[in-house]
């Protein structure tokens, strides 16, 4: 379980873990599993730090050039 996981999703990783060695479900991943479906669970919660996605930046050769800029205005 990740750090910060409150006393209620430890209990929870802990009994879906030993659901799952006991049904023989995900052979010798059963950790993998039971930690991804408990940070889910958390993260629809809103327990979580919300993860915020940056795009990517336009690389220098993909940038118009001073030139071309001029042009596009010119042309409205």
């Amino acid at each position: 379980m990740p750090t910060g996981a409150n006393a209620k999703r430890e209990k929870e990783y802990k009994k879906i873990e030993r659901k799952f060695k006991k049904e023989g479900r995900y052979k010798g991943r059963e950790e993998e599993v039971a930690s991804r479906i408990v940070n889910k669970q958390r993260a629809e919660a809103g327990e979580t730090k919300k993860h915020t996605h940056k795009p990517p930046r336009r690389s220098a050769s993909r940038r118009k050039s001073s030139g071309a800029r001029k042009a596009t205005r010119r042309a409205k």
